[in-house]
C-alpha cells in the first residue's frame, strides 16, 4: 500500500510541477519574485493527493482533484482571485461586451455564502427587490455553503425564460426571503443620459464595458445639441456601478479632464504591474480602434461645473473615475463612501480555454491615495437613510474575508458619516424626505431617472447654489 501511495504521490508531484510550469512560475522565478520551491509543502500535497486516490469513498478523477486544488489555492488569496474554467472564462469575455443570460447581480463571497454587492439596473434581480448586502443561502434546493463563487454564478446564469429560486437572508428581517426569478438576457446599457432641465445634463454609467467611453461621448454630443447651447452643470452618476474594464474608466475620466492628465497608476511586484494611465488615446482606445471619439467633444465639457454621485455600491472602475476627478479638483464628489475595491485583476489564459484571474497590483489615485479597502470619501456627505436600517447592510471591500489591505492607510474601517456634515463649499444638503413612496425611488422601465431621487436633487441644488462655479474656486 505504501509503495502504491508513493507512486501516486510521485505522479501528483509531477502534475503539480507541470501546473507550475504552465502558469509560467519559472519565468516569474527569474524575476526574483519566488524563492526555492517549498519541498515539504509539495510533499504534503502529494500525500493528500495519494490518500484521496486510494482511500476516498468514491473514485475521483485526477483532473477534478487538480482543478479543485488550483481553485482553492486562488480562492485562499483574496476575494477576487479565481480559477476560470471554460464556461467561466467565456462568460467573463461575454460579460464585458454587455450581454449575457442571467439574473443581473454583482456578487461576492462571505462566510461561504454569496453576498450581493449590487443589483444591475432594470434586471430580474433589481425588479424583484434584491438589495446590496443580501446573503443568498440557497439556489433552488441547493445550499450555497461549500460552493465556489464560480459555481454559484454558473448556477444563477442560464438560458433566458428559465427560473431559479433564491433563498435570501437579509439583516433586520426575521425570516428568510424566498424569490423566484426568471432569467433574462441581461443587456447592460452602460450609459444613460437625460437633459434634466435646460443647461443641466445627467449621465449615468451603469458598468464599464468595451464601448462605454464611445457611448458616453455620443451621449454628451447629443445632449449638447438638444440643449442648443452651453451647459450650466453636469451630473455623472456612478451609484451602484460595480466597475468593469480599466480602459472604460480612463475614457470616462478623459472625457472631463485635459488631455494627458494622470487618471490612475498601479503598483505591484512585477514590472508589468506598474502602470501610469493618462487621459490620452493610447490608454482608452481598444484593439484596432484608431478613431479618437473624445476629440470631437465640446471644449467646455472639460470645465463646466460638475458633480459625481457615488455610494457604497460604487466599486473599482467607478472609484478610479471618482478619485481622478476629485484629485484634479475637476468635480465635487457627493454621496456616501464607496466600496473600496482598489485591486487589479489580470486575466492569465492557461490552455484549453481556461484562465486564472489573479490580483497583481493596487490602484492609486493621481495624488497617491490607495482605494483598496477604504474607497473614496465624498466631498459632501449625504444622508443615505441608513439610520433607519441595519448598518450591517452596508457591504464594503473591508468586510470581505481575506481582503487585500490598504498599504497607505491603517484605518481601513473608517466609515464616512451617514448624515450631512460641514464641507468646504458652504452647502448644506436638505434633509432626506421621510415619507416617500418606495416605488417612486425606483427607475421605471424606459425611464432614466426616478420620480424621487434625493441624491440627484441635491446634486442639482448644489450646481445651482450661489457662488459655486468650480471646485477650485469654491475653496
Amino acid at each position: 500500500m505504501r509503495s502504491k501511495l508513493q507512486q501516486i504521490g510521485l505522479i501528483a508531484l509531477g502534475v503539480c510541477l507541470g501546473v507550475m510550469i504552465s502558469l509560467n512560475f519559472s519565468a516569474v522565478a527569474q524575476r526574483d519574485v519566488l524563492g526555492p520551491l517549498p519541498v515539504e509543502e509539495l510533499r504534503a500535497f502529494t500525500e493528500v493527493f495519494g490518500r484521496i486516490k486510494s482511500d476516498y469513498v468514491e473514485s475521483v478523477e485526477d483532473k477534478k482533484l487538480i482543478t479543485e486544488a488550483i481553485t482553492g489555492m486562488l480562492a485562499g488569496l483574496d476575494p477576487h482571485s479565481a480559477y476560470l474554467d471554460q464556461d467561466a472564462f467565456r462568460e467573463l469575455q461575454v460579460g464585458t461586451q454587455g450581454e449575457f443570460g442571467g439574473l443581473g447581480i454583482e456578487v461576492g463571497m462571505e462566510d461561504g455564502f454569496v453576498k450581493v454587492v449590487s443589483p444591475i439596473d432594470d434586471s430580474p434581480a433589481s425588479r424583484a427587490g434584491v438589495k446590496s448586502g443580501d446573503l443568498i443561502v440557497k439556489l433552488d434546493d441547493t445550499s450555497v455553503k461549500g460552493m465556489t463563487l464560480n459555481d454559484a454564478v454558473k448556477r444563477m446564469r442560464g438560458k433566458p425564460n428559465t427560473q431559479i429560486t433564491l433563498t435570501i437572508v437579509r439583516k433586520g428581517d426575521p425570516k428568510p426571503i424566498i424569490v423566484t426569478l426568471t432569467r433574462a438576457i441581461i443587456k447592460i446599457q452602460s450609459v444613460k443620459s437625460k437633459l434634466l432641465e435646460p443647461g443641466y445634463a445627467y449621465f449615468r454609467v451603469t458598468q464599464f464595458q468595451e464601448h462605454t467611453g464611445e457611448t458616453l461621448a455620443t451621449a454628451i454630443q447629443n445632449l449638447y445639441k438638444q440643449n442648443q447651447g452651453s451647459m450650466r452643470g453636469i451630473v455623472l452618476d456612478l451609484r451602484n456601478d460595480p466597475g468593469g474594464l480599466l480602459n472604460g474608466a480612463v475614457a470616462v475620466s478623459a472625457a472631463f479632464l485635459p488631455q494627458n492628465t494622470l487618471v490612475v497608476y498601479t503598483d505591484g511586484r512585477t514590472e508589468d504591474a506598474k502602470m501610469r494611465l493618462t487621459a490620452s488615446p493610447e490608454n482608452y482606445l481598444r484593439g484596432r480602434v484608431r478613431d479618437d471619439y473624445l476629440s470631437r467633444l465640446p471644449a467646455e465639457v472639460k470645465n463646466v461645473p460638475m458633480v459625481v454621485l457615488v455610494n457604497g455600491g460604487s466599486a473599482s472602475a467607478s472609484e478610479i473615475v471618482a478619485g481622478a476627478l476629485q484629485d484634479h479638483k475637476r468635480a465635487v464628489i457627493m454621496g456616501t463612501q464607496t466600496f473600496g475595491k482598489g485591486s487589479v485583476q489580470t486575466i492569465l489564459p492557461l490552455g484549453n480555454s481556461t484562465a486564472i484571474k489573479l490580483t497583481t497590483a493596487r490602484y492609486y489615485t493621481p495624488n497617491g491615495r490607495s482605494i483598496q479597502a477604504k474607497g473614496i470619501v465624498p466631498d459632501i456627505i449625504l444622508d443615505d437613510g441608513s439610520s433607519n436600517r441595519d448598518p450591517g447592510l452596508k457591504l464594503r471591500e473591508s468586510d470581505l474575508d481575506k481582503h487585500l489591505s490598504n498599504d497607505r492607510s491603517k484605518d481601513e474601517k473608517a466609515a464616512a458619516p451617514s448624515a450631512p456634515v460641514a464641507n468646504a463649499f458652504n452647502f448644506t444638503p436638505s434633509p432626506r424626505p421621510k415619507d416617500v413612496d418606495e416605488k417612486d425611488t425606483k427607475v421605471e422601465p424606459g425611464e432614466v431617472v426616478a420620480k424621487s431621487d434625493y441624491e440627484l436633487s441635491q446634486a442639482i441644488a448644489f450646481l445651482k447654489s450661489r457662488g459655486v462655479t468650480t471646485r477650485a474656486s469654491a475653496r
